[in-house]
């Protein structure tokens, strides 16, 4: 991922890179893995500078229904329904809590053990960043439950397998921030708000560069499964490069380690021309990519 992409000016998508994060599509769903520089919902600068946008232009379906959204700098799957009937699946699903959402993150700081927060989100009114969560109980305050669980604390960062319990704006942000663990890179939600609106104005510049270990926050989220009455379907996004090369170089984790921990990294299993032998090399608590419909 190059820096380009969080300048002030980040470039559009491309439709030929859109079909290379497909992981999958047929007549009812269409499945990315969305990259960590990308807005989910369509913006003022054309339909090729969001994800929804070029989803449209790519399958020339006027209205695309977003399942779920992930925030601009966090990457991973994000599932659009083609029709209104599998919208209201899994909007029904997401109601009843049949959704098992995995996610990993980088943290600031160490952390050793594993940490459930059930702890209630609003909005920070004292914050200038006025789309801010934060930790507090109020009459607009919403129960918000997050799981982090450490598979590795090196050199003063944690590689963590997060499960989020519910679904709040910011959660798993605003609960790692919570419990002193930030992400790395979160210019929310990291040392100093004031680097997200440095960011909003100018892009990415040295001054961010000095303050933040990396460029955006470090959250991916590799899992998304919906449990229905009479189908399952259950997609999974490789760790993306940007994240391994931090653990590799700033953690001393290797590819072989991250692997052990049962983070999917292969690519290429999405591709027709995978191989069984390349699908042997992973662990057996490696996930599939499946669809079950009724």
């Amino acid at each position: 991922m190059s820096l380009e992409y969080f300048l002030a000016n980040p470039p559009l998508i491309e439709l030929s890179d859109l079909k290379k994060w497909i992981i999958k599509e047929d007549d009812n769903l269409l499945v990315i893995d969305k990259p960590g520089w990308i807005v989910c919902h369509p913006s003022k600068q054309g339909p090729l500078s969001s994800l929804v946008g070029a989803c449209r232009e790519y399958t020339g379906i006027d209205t695309l229904h977003l399942v779920n959204r992930l925030d601009r700098e966090t990457s991973g799957v994000v599932i659009l329904a083609k029709n209104k009937t599998w919208a209201r699946r899994c909007q029904m699903a997401f109601e009843q809590r049949r959704v098992v959402k995995t996610y990993y993150a980088i943290l600031n700081g160490e952390m050793t053990e594993t940490q459930t927060i059930n702890k209630q989100l609003a909005r920070d009114g004292s914050s200038e960043v006025y789309i801010k969560q934060v930790v507090r109980r109020s009459r607009t305050s919403q129960k918000a439950m997050t799981t982090f669980i450490p598979l590795v604390a090196e050199s003063g960062y944690t590689l963590v397998k997060i499960i989020p319990i519910t679904g709040r704006k910011h959660q798993i942000r605003a609960h790692a921030q919570w419990i002193s663990h930030y992400i790395i890179g979160d210019k929310i939600y990291g040392p100093d708000e004031n680097l997200y609106l440095e960011f909003i104005e100018k892009g990415w510049t040295r001054h961010l560069e000095y303050n933040l270990p990396h460029y955006r926050q470090a959250l991916h989220a590799a899992q998304l499964t919906i449990q229905g009455s009479g189908y399952e379907i259950n997609f999974w996004a490789p760790f993306p490069q940007d994240l391994v090369n931090f653990c590799e170089k700033k953690m001393g984790v290797t590819i072989s380690e991250l692997q052990d921990f049962g983070i999917y990294l292969v690519n290429n299993l999405r591709s027709k021309k995978s191989s069984q032998q390349e699908v042997n090399r992973l662990p057996n608590i490696m996930p599939n990519v499946s669809t079950k419909y009724p």
